[in-house]
């Protein structure tokens, strides 16, 4: 985590966590022309390592974390809109950057709890 905070700085900086994705270039864009509707996909404008040090941090956390193991596994299973593994791998990065955001701003611990708490659907893939 020493190239994340060493690539983003001081947290007090950002007003939003969003800056912080779209500083990794990790922000969607859809390609699009008139009446074409393109394909949405990460813009990859963004400080390479950076990106490069959340997606090898996500990785340990999808892997040992069972709050992001319940998100990767909601995002790879659900009905609507499944994402494949690694599209859900960058979507948790841009969770991770929020996550960071949070605790570098309020100096709180991590409650995986308050992660899962909007989503219902993972309390019963948690259950299964």
């Amino acid at each position: 985590m020493a190239a994340f905070f060493a690539e983003v700085g001081d947290l007090s900086n950002y007003h939003h966590p969003q800056q912080l994705v779209n500083m990794a270039g990790l922000s969607l864009r859809e390609h699009s022309s008139g009446k074409f509707k393109g394909e949405t996909k990460i813009t990859k404008r963004g400080r390479k390592k950076l990106q490069k040090a959340i997606y090898l941090a996500i990785r340990p956390f999808v892997a040992n974390n069972p709050t992001f193991q319940a998100l990767h596994k909601y995002y790879t299973a659900r009905s609507e809109n499944p994402l494949k593994k690694q599209q859900s791998l960058i979507a948790l990065c841009g969770k991770l950057f929020r996550v960071l955001f949070v605790i570098g701003q309020k100096q709180c611990e991590f409650d995986g709890s308050k992660l899962l708490k909007g989503l219902p659907q993972i309390e019963t893939l948690q259950a299964a």
